[in-house]
Order: C-alpha cells, then sequence, then structure tokens
C-alpha cells in the first residue's frame, strides 16, 4: 500500500489563515501591517524564484513586503550596508536575507549584523543561542515548518528516536535542537558518518537534507518511519524520472512533455512502499517554510509593538 503521505499544503495552508487572523487583530489593534524585507544579492534563478513565491505569500496574509534588490555577481560591501540600514527603519519588522549571496560576500559577518529581533530565519547567533536554551526567539523556517507538519499530522515525537542526515546550520543543526526539545532522543549524521544507511535505519523519524538527489533509498528507512524529505532537485532527464518514479508514472510523461519535474533527498518509488509515512516533494516541506517565515514576521511584528508572541 505504501507510506501515507504528508500534506504540506494542508498544513501551510492552516499556517496561514492563523497569521491572517493574528494580522487582522494587529490591525484592530490600531497596530501597523507588519512589513517584511527581503535582500536579494546576487543572480541566482533560483532565488529569485523563491524572493517571488515569499513576496506573493506575504500579500496573501496581508503583510506587507518590500524586496531590496542588489544586482549583480559580486557584493562589494552592499549587503551589510543594505542590512546595516534596515536595522534602523522603525517600519521594517522581519529583515530576510536569501540565501546563498555572492562569492565575494560575507555571509557570517553579514547574518551577525541582524538586528536579532528582525531575524526571521533565526540565523543571528543570539537566537541560535536561544534556540539552544529553549528559550522564546526566532526559529529557522525550515525545521519549525518539519515540526508543525509532524505535530498537526498526529506524528509522536516524544520518546522516539530521531535521525537527522545533514548538520547545515539551516536545517540539520536547528532540527536537532527542536527535536529534543520535543523529548525525542536525537542523532546527528553527516558525510563523516560511519554506515551511514545502518545509523538511519535505527530511526523512528527520519529528517532527509543532505542535498543530493534520490540519495535515501529502502536501506536507509526502517519499516513504517516517518521520513520527511527537505531536498528539492530538478529532474534533468527521462532515465532519472523512469529510476525515481517509474516507468508508468505521471513524473516521467510531464517530463517528456517538456515540464518541470522534481525529486527530493528521498528515492520516491524505492522508499514510499518501507516508510510508514513520507513527505512528498514537492507538497512537502516546501509550502511549510514559507508558512513559517509568515509566522515569524507576524511574531516580530507583535513583539516590536510591545505584545507578547503567540506560537
Amino acid at each position: 500500500m505504501g507510506a501515507r503521505l504528508l500534506d504540506g499544503e494542508a498544513v501551510a495552508h492552516s499556517i496561514r489563515q492563523e497569521v491572517a487572523a493574528g494580522v487582522a487583530e494587529l490591525l484592530a489593534r490600531g497596530k501597523p501591517r507588519p512589513r517584511l524585507v527581503v535582500v536579494l544579492a546576487g543572480e541566482n534563478v533560483a532565488s529569485q524564484v523563491y524572493v517571488r513565491n515569499k513576496i506573493k505569500a506575504c500579500e496573501q496574509v496581508g503583510i506587507d513586503s518590500e524586496l531590496v534588490r542588489l544586482e549583480g555577481n559580486l557584493d562589494g560591501g552592499r549587503t551589510l550596508a543594505a542590512v546595516q540600514s534596515l536595522n534602523d527603519r522603525s517600519d521594517v519588522d522581519g529583515i530576510l536575507v536569501q540565501l546563498p549571496l555572492p562569492q565575494d560576500a560575507d555571509e557570517t559577518r553579514i547574518l551577525h549584523a541582524l538586528d536579532p529581533g528582525k531575524d526571521v530565519d533565526g540565523l543571528h547567533p543570539e537566537n541560535v543561542g536561544k534556540l539552544v536554551e529553549g528559550v522564546e526567539g526566532m526559529r529557522p523556517c525550515t525545521p519549525s515548518g518539519i515540526m508543525e507538519l509532524l505535530t498537526r499530522s498526529g506524528i509522536a515525537v516524544e520518546g522516539m528516536h530521531a535521525v537527522v542526515v545533514g548538520r547545515s546550520n539551516i536545517v540539520g543543526k536547528p532540527m536537532s535542537m527542536l527535536l529534543l526539545h520535543s523529548n525525542a532522543t536525537v542523532t546527528i549524521c553527516h558525510s563523516r558518518t560511519r554506515d551511514l544507511a545502518h545509523v538511519a535505519r535505527s530511526a523512528e523519524i527520519l529528517v532527509v537534507a543532505v542535498g543530493k538527489p534520490a540519495f535515501v533509498t529502502e536501506e536507509f528507512v526502517k519499516p513504517g518511519a516517518t521520513v520527511v524529505d527537505v531536498g528539492i532537485h530538478r529532474i534533468v532527464s527521462p532515465g532519472q524520472a523512469e529510476d525515481f518514479f517509474g516507468v508508468s508514472s505521471r513524473q516521467l510523461a510531464a517530463l517528456k512533455s517538456g515540464k518541470s519535474v522534481l525529486v527530493g533527498d528521498v528515492h520516491p518509488r524505492r522508499v514510499r512502499p518501507r516508510a510508514g509515512a513520507l513527505s512528498p516533494v514537492p507538497g512537502g516541506v516546501g509550502p511549510l517554510t514559507i508558512a513559517c517565515l509568515l509566522k515569524n514576521t507576524l511574531q516580530a511584528a507583535r513583539v516590536h509593538h510591545g505584545l507578547p508572541a503567540q506560537r
């Protein structure tokens, strides 16, 4: 029969509705609309698409948005200057620096320069420290979205063994902390982990964020485990589509007709029969990342205007 698919679109829709209601409440209190500013530096095409989607999502829930576009492949300190300027603007509640940055940009210095209260991606060291301590603060959007997906899908976390494959600052490390704070027993795996498939196979909850298409196959998955796929990759050949989805799949037919087809870090055809639950790509984690960005922006606005954060 195969794994139950976890509907990230439906969970994201619920979160967006809650954010829209929160914005309406803010306006009813006589407060201004939350304002998110996205800083987009460089010429990364995927980043441009992601930013357009984020700005569109803001419009849908009543959040004002603004794009600071820094064109060209060289940074020259422009992103840092833009962040410092936005820190000083009283009308800005949230700042998002779209990653990756141009090669000559000092990413660490730029992220450290953010006002922690406006850091809606939760990457400033102060927010990282609050995450480790388990106290109120901004949380990275993708791990937060995964926790929302698990909770709202009825997946038990407490007492479970969770394995996170990947140790990035954006997903892997904060994901492990959020799972730990929800009383899971957590193992973090990475490129130097010995017998990675064996370790992953011990997980009751497996979160995969390795950046390699269809990397995780059935040998990584304990029967009945919940598998969360964080990756997203564009398929470029019919051979890949046939391998990942099957010879009679709609994805293969779509690719042959010239349409775009995506796959995650998990091999869908080989993992779905073994897992108990699986987040699909697309329609799994992706929509939740944006929904939690909106939620963080609303929380930043509430705190900015002297109101308690709502979680």
